[in-house]
């Protein structure tokens, strides 16, 4: 079972001190470092944070949340191996074409060692405050999603839908080994039968292992249903440093297993990841 790191691009980590961070997980054969999005965060925003008992997103709303394919790309012209990883990028929100070719050119850049996580979002006044669609944020980062693949694999590129549409463009560089693995992130039957249909794997953003097993089990179903081989149908989840939850995810069958860098010391993280990277390894 592979492990990496999530929550990479926050607190002391959002800055230059990202280079210890990345450098020494790369050190310890982590294979990934995963990075959230956040464009801005509105004062006084009422929507809940789905992930936290009290709906309080960590941090607050004077987080640091640097965005994430640039913080990936300074990380990534200093390592040579650690996959580089959005988890999520908030597509629904972004330009498709732009991303497209952001994404293709860190890809390119760095030898294949993107993996693009991508979500649906909850915060409902940071879509506002861009300008972007709420309500049918699910729809768009499926089309959002075709739409990407097609700029990565045709030379030239067409796409029709109802959010997005274009014809007969040119971009260059593409990915240098095809294109980046799609991994879709969330915590509902929604995000894990949109795994299974468009996705490369899924990330079920939940704490609880019996939640898991049965968002993962929704996922598999549906990518058995669309042909896929689920070997290859990776599966990534966030862990504690507890052996007996590290052996119910191993058992489960899951790829990968990543912690979080929530220190404010650089040898408190080191002797986290250190200590992290031997359970897993002594399963």
């Amino acid at each position: 079972m592979k492990y990496g790191v999530m929550f990479a691009n926050t607190l002391l980590w959002a800055g230059p001190k990202a280079l210890f961070l990345a450098q020494n997980a790369e050190e310890l054969n982590y294979d990934s470092l995963w990075t959230v999005e956040h464009v801005v965060l509105p004062k006084g925003f009422k929507s809940p944070y789905p992930y936290s008992k009290d709906g309080r997103m960590p941090g607050g709303e004077d987080a640091y949340i640097p965005d994430p394919l640039i913080w990936l790309s300074y990380v990534g012209g200093a390592t040579t191996k650690i996959k580089l990883a959005t988890g999520i990028l908030i597509l629904a929100q972004r330009n498709p074409i732009i991303t497209a070719k952001e994404i293709a050119t860190l890809d390119y850049l760095t030898n294949s060692r993107v993996i693009l996580g991508v979500g649906i979002g909850w915060l409902k006044e940071e879509f506002e405050a861009l300008g972007a669609n709420f309500s049918n944020r699910s729809k768009i980062t499926e089309e959002y999603i075709e739409a990407l693949r097609c700029l990565w694999t045709q030379d030239v590129a067409s796409y029709s839908g109802n959010y997005v549409n274009f014809s007969q463009l040119k971009m260059n560089p593409k990915p240098l080994h095809g294109p980046p693995p799609v991994i879709i992130g969330g915590h509902s039957v929604g995000a894990a039968k949109r795994a299974g249909k468009l996705g490369d794997g899924f990330f079920p953003a939940v704490s609880d292992p019996e939640t898991v097993r049965n968002l993962i089990e929704i996922a598999r179903r549906e990518a058995t249903q669309q042909g896929k081989n689920l070997d290859s149908f990776e599966i990534t989840v966030g862990a504690r440093a507890d052996k007996n939850e590290l052996k119910f995810f191993a058992d489960l069958g899951v790829h990968r297993v990543v912690t979080t860098p929530f220190f404010f010391d650089e040898n408190q993280l080191k002797n986290h990841l250190e200590s992290f990277a031997e359970l897993v390894e002594s399963l």
